[in-house]
C-alpha cells in the first residue's frame, strides 16, 4: 500500500532496453519536490549571472566560517583542480578522514571520519540520503566528478534545524550536490562531451544536457560510460625475495544515468525530482596472500532510485519540507572458488527502501526558530541463501529542534526520537528498539569584527547493526547491540581578507574533538576462516587535533594562486589494550596549490598518511609504514566561437611509490589520465 501510494506521488515512469552490456535509460519524471533546489531566477543578461557566481563564493566561504559543525568543503573550480577520478579520491584531501581503498577504480571505496567508522557516516545526495541498510556502507567510487558541483563534509550534523530527521541521526555527513546550469546570454540550452583515457585501459565517455523548460525550471541529463582493465604493476614481497607482478580481475564495465528537474513556483517555493540508474561488473582482484595473485571472483550491480523533493516558504514564519524516495539494489557475488551442494558460490541480494520525510519550521520571532521533522523508512532484504531470514526493517525517526540566533551568539539544540521494528520470515529476529538522543551546537563571534568566531558541540548518537551484521548467514548475530557515540568538538575559524599586496585573503580552521564510543560491533573470525561471527565489544576513545587552512594570492593581474593544507593528529585507543585501533594513522595531511594564468591553469597535490598498525596488537608484526603521493595535473582552455574546448592532463603517483591502503591490496603506481571536453 505504501509503495502504491509512494508510485502516485512521484508519478515517475521509467524504459530500460537490455542487449547484453547496453543499457537505455529514459527517466520521464513528471512531478516531484526538492530540498536543495533552491534556485535563483534565471535571467538573461551575461552581467547578472556573473554577479551572481560572485555571490554564491561568497556564501560558501561564510557558511563554513559561521557554521556551528566543523564543515570541509569543495565546489566548482576546487573540485575540478583536484586529480580525481571519483568522490572518493576527492574526500581525501579533507582532514580527519581515512578512505578505505581496495585499489583501483574498481575497487570499493568507504570512508571513516574521525575514526568511529564507515558506518556512521551519513552520505546524501541532493539532500536525501543514499541509505544502505543492507551493510550500512555507501561505495563512493560510484559516484563520478563528472555530474557533482560540490562536496560538503560535516563533523557531527549539517548545522541547521530545518532538514529531514534523518540529517540528525549521523556521527557525520556527506552531502553531494549535482551541477546546475548558469544560463547566459538567452542561452536556453549546454551540452558537454566529456573523453577520458589513460592508465590500466580507461575508458570514460560522458554527456551532460542542461536545457531550458521556461524561464523558472530546467532539465538535466547526465550518462557516463566507465570501462577499465584494471591492470596495473605491485611490488609484493614475502619476506625472501622481492618480485614485480601484475595486478589481474581488477576490471570493471559500469554506465550511469541521471536525469533531474528543477524549478522554482512563483511563490518561491522550489522543487525537484531526480531519477538515477548505475549498473556495473567487476572483478575482485583479491588478497595478496602466500603468493597467490590470481583470482576469480565477479561482483554485479545495479542500483536505482527515484527521489522528489519539495520546499516551501510562503510566508515569513512556516516552512515546510518534503521529501520522497524509492530505491531498488541489486547485487550478485560469484565466487567459482567456492563449491558448495549446489555449485559454486553465487549469492544475490536485493534491497528495496521506501523513505518519507516532512520537516516543518516555525519562526517565532526574529531570534527564535523551532522545527519539527518526522521521516519513516521502509527496508526489505531478500537474497537466494538458504535458510535466510529475509529481514524487514522499519523505521521512524521525530527530531524536536530549535535554535536562537542573535547578533553574535548562535544556539541549535535538537532531540531525536528513534523507533526501529525488525521482523523476519525465518528464525529470530532483533526485535524492536527505542532510543533518544540529544545534540547541541554553539557558534559565538567574541569580537566586533566577524573574522574570529568561536565554535563546539556536543552530540549523542547511535547506529543500529545492520541487516547483515544481525541475519547474515552464519556470520549474522540477532542479539547485537546498537553502537553508542559521544561526541565532544571545540574550535574556531578565523577569516580575513586583504586589500593591499600579494595575499587576498586567508581562512583557517582548528578543531580538538574527543569521541567514545560504546558497544563497537566488530567481526572476529572463527578457527574456519570462512565463518565469522559478530560480537559487541568494549570501548574506544578517540581524540584529535585538525587545523585546516587555506591563501588566495593575486600575484599580478593575471595570475592567480591558490594554496590549502590540512593536517589531523589523532589517538583513536581500544580501552580494554590502551593500543592504537587498526588503520588509523597518528598524524596525516594534505596539501593543494593552484595557478591560473589565463586560459591555462596547473594544479599539485600531496597526501601523507603517517605508519598504522592492521591488527589490535601494536607490534612490529602488524606495523604499516607511512604513504604519500604527489599529483600533478594541468588544463588548457581554447574558446572555439562561443563554444570551448577544455584539454587535461594528470600524472598521479608522480614518484610511482608502492603502498596499501588496506593490508594486501596494493595500490597503484603512476598512472596517466588525458581528457578533452566540448561545451556548445
Amino acid at each position: 500500500m505504501v509503495l502504491t501510494v509512494l508510485c502516485m506521488l512521484l508519478r515517475a515512469s521509467y524504459l530500460w532496453v537490455w542487449r547484453k552490456r547496453t543499457i537505455l535509460i529514459v527517466p520521464l519524471l513528471c512531478c516531484g519536490l526538492n530540498t536543495l533546489a533552491q534556485l535563483p531566477v534565471l535571467n538573461d543578461t551575461a552581467k547578472i549571472h556573473q554577479l551572481q557566481e560572485v555571490l554564491i563564493n561568497a556564501g560558501n566561504q561564510r557558511e563554513v566560517a559561521i557554521s556551528a559543525s566543523p564543515l570541509q568543503l569543495l565546489s566548482g573550480k576546487q573540485l575540478d583542480r583536484l586529480s580525481s577520478f571519483s568522490v572518493a579520491e576527492a574526500i581525501r584531501y579533507f582532514s580527519g578522514v581515512q578512505l578505505k581503498d581496495y585499489g583501483g577504480i574498481g575497487g570499493l571505496k568507504t570512508i571513516n571520519v574521525r575514526s568511529m567508522g564507515s558506518n556512521h557516516t551519513a552520505v546524501f545526495y541532493d539532500g536525501i540520503e543514499l541509505g544502505n541498510a543492507q551493510n550500512g556502507q555507501v561505495d563512493l567510487g560510484k559516484f563520478s566528478l563528472d555530474n557533482i558541483d560540490a562536496v560538503a563534509l560535516y563533523n557531527g550534523q549539517k548545522s541547521t534545524i530545518f532538514q529531514p530527521a534523518k540529517g540528525f541521526t549521523s556521527g557525520s555527513s556527506l552531502y553531494l550536490s549535482s551541477k546546475r546550469p548558469l544560463f547566459r546570454d538567452s542561452c536556453n540550452s549546454i551540452e558537454k562531451i566529456t573523453l577520458k583515457t589513460g592508465s590500466f585501459g580507461l575508458i570514460n565517455p560522458s554527456f551532460l544536457w542542461q536545457y531550458k523548460l521556461s524561464p523558472h525550471s530546467y532539465n538535466s541529463f547526465n550518462s557516463e560510460l566507465i570501462n577499465a582493465n584494471g591492470q596495473y604493476k605491485f611490488r609484493y614481497t614475502n619476506g625472501v625475495y622481492d618480485t614485480t607482478a601484475v595486478r589481474q580481475n581488477g576490471d570493471i564495465r559500469a554506465v550511469r544515468f541521471e536525469d533531474g528537474l528543477y524549478g522554482i513556483m512563483k511563490d518561491s517555493s522550489s522543487w525537484s525530482a531526480r531519477g538515477y540508474y548505475y549498473q556495473s561488473e567487476r572483478g575482485l582482484p583479491g588478497a595478496i596472500i602466500a603468493n597467490k595473485f590470481n583470482y576469480s571472483q565477479r561482483l554485479w550491480d545495479r542500483d536505482f532510485f527515484v527521489q522528489s523533493s519539495y520546499q516551501t516558504n510562503t510566508n515569513k514564519r512556516y516552512s515546510l519540507m518534503a521529501n520522497l524516495k524509492y530505491a531498488n539494489n541489486y547485487t550478485r557475488y560469484l565466487d567459482p572458488e567456492y563449491i558448495t551442494t549446489t555449485g559454486f558460490l553465487d549469492n544475490r541480494y536485493r534491497e528495496q527502501q521506501i523513505y518519507l520525510s516532512l520537516a516543518n519550521r516555525y519562526r517565532i520571532n526574529s531570534w527564535w526558530d523551532i522545527d519539527l521533522s518526522a521521516d519513516y523508512l521502509w527496508d526489505k532484504l531478500d537474497a537466494n541463501i538458504y535458510h535466510f531470514p529475509y529481514p524487514v526493517r522499519q523505521t521512524e525517526l521525530m527530531a524536536l529542534a530549535t535554535q536562537f540566533h542573535f547578533y553574535r551568539l548562535d544556539i541549535q539544540a535538537n532531540l531525536l526520537g528513534t523507533l526501529v521494528q525488525d521482523k523476519v520470515s525465518n528464525f529470530t529476529g532483533a526485535g524492536n528498539k527505542q532510543e533518544y538522543t540529544p545534540t547541541i551546537l554553539l557558534s559565538w563571534q567574541p569580537l566586533a569584527s566577524p573574522n574570529l568566531r568561536l565554535r563546539g558541540f556536543y552530540k549523542n548518537i547511535f547506529r543500529m547493526p545492520t541487516l547483515n551484521d544481525l541475519y547474515y548467514t552464519v556470520v549474522g548475530y540477532p542479539f547485537l547491540r546498537p553502537e553508542f557515540t559521544k561526541q565532544y568538538n571545540a574550535g574556531f575559524t578565523y577569516q580575513k581578507n586583504f586589500t593591499k599586496g600579494a595575499l587576498s585573503s586567508i581562512a583557517v580552521q582548528t578543531d580538538a574533538y574527543y569521541n567514545q564510543v560504546t558497544d563497537k560491533i566488530v567481526a572476529i573470525p572463527n578457527a574456519n576462516l570462512n565463518s565469522w561471527t559478530m560480537f559487541n565489544i568494549g570501548k574506544v576513545a578517540i581524540k584529535g587535533l585538525e587545523i585546516n587552512a587555506q591563501a588566495l594570492w593575486q600575484l599580478t593581474g593575471e595570475f592567480v594562486l591558490h594554496t590549502s593544507a590540512n593536517y589531523t593528529r589523532q589517538r583513536a585507543l581500544d580501552d580494554s589494550t590502551n593500543q592504537q585501533i587498526p588503520y588509523i594513522p597518528l598524524n596525516s595531511g594534505s596539501f593543494l596549490a593552484g595557478a591560473d594564468w589565463r586560459r591555462l591553469s596547473v594544479n599539485y597535490s600531496f597526501i601523507y598518511v603517517g605508519y598504522r598498525y592492521d591488527q589490535k596488537a601494536n607490534i612490529p608484526a602488524n606495523y604499516l609504514q607511512p604513504w604519500y603521493t604527489h599529483d600533478l595535473s594541468a588544463s588548457y582552455t581554447a574558446p572555439v566561437k562561443h563554444h570551448q574546448v577544455k584539454f587535461s592532463v594528470e600524472v598521479n603517483n608522480l614518484l610511482n611509490q608502492y603502498y596499501e591502503v588496506i593490508t594486501n591490496f596494493p595500490m597503484p603506481g603512476r598512472a596517466y589520465r588525458f581528457s578533452i571536453s566540448y561545451t556548445y
